[in-house]
């Protein structure tokens, strides 16, 4: 499955387990979070960095106190008319400030790039590589938006106020 992470088609460098895989010593991990909620302090100190798939029907607070020190968090899309991933996403980068990956998996459909983006995801687990190719271009078709969201654009507003201040207008 093709990962799309930063605007590039990319290795997946984590390492998926479920709830009873042994864990490997080292290397990324990503862990549903059933098992992370009950190891975190373990899967958090062994070599590598630890990612957590978090199912959309679960509450996102039960995550705050461990992230600052987890590297992603998969947010599942069961079905592309389930849009509750896109909630935890925003509470995530607006409200919990998490800097960390954020990754779309499930159904991750072409046409709702653009909004998972603007929610604050920057990786996208793609069921073809077609469509990877498909979210690399879209990723740059868009530079102005014109409502803030989680993922850190400037506003047209915003960059129109920057323009003319630059340029000496209104001052």
């Amino acid at each position: 499955m093709p990962l799309v992470n930063g605007g590039k088609i990319t290795d997946d460098r984590f390492v998926k387990l479920a709830v009873d895989t042994p864990l490997p010593e080292g290397g990324d991990i990503l862990v549903p979070a059933e098992r992370f909620l009950g190891e975190a302090e373990g899967l958090l100190k062994r070599a590598g960095k630890v990612g957590v798939i978090w199912p959309n029907n679960r509450d996102i607070a039960e995550l705050v106190p461990y992230l600052g020190r987890i590297a992603a968090v998969a947010l599942v899309f069961p079905t592309f008319r389930d849009g509750r991933a896109y909630s935890q996403a925003r509470l995530l980068r607006e409200r919990y400030n998490y800097r960390g990956e954020l990754r779309a998996t499930g159904q991750v459909l072409r046409d709702q790039f653009v909004f998972m983006l603007r929610a604050g995801f920057d990786a996208f687990e793609v069921k073809k590589q077609a469509d990877a190719e498909a979210f690399m271009q879209t990723a740059k078709r868009y530079s102005v938006f014109y409502q803030p969201t989680g993922d850190g654009r400037i506003t047209a507003l915003h960059r129109r106020m920057q323009l003319r201040h630059s340029e000496g207008v209104g001052t």
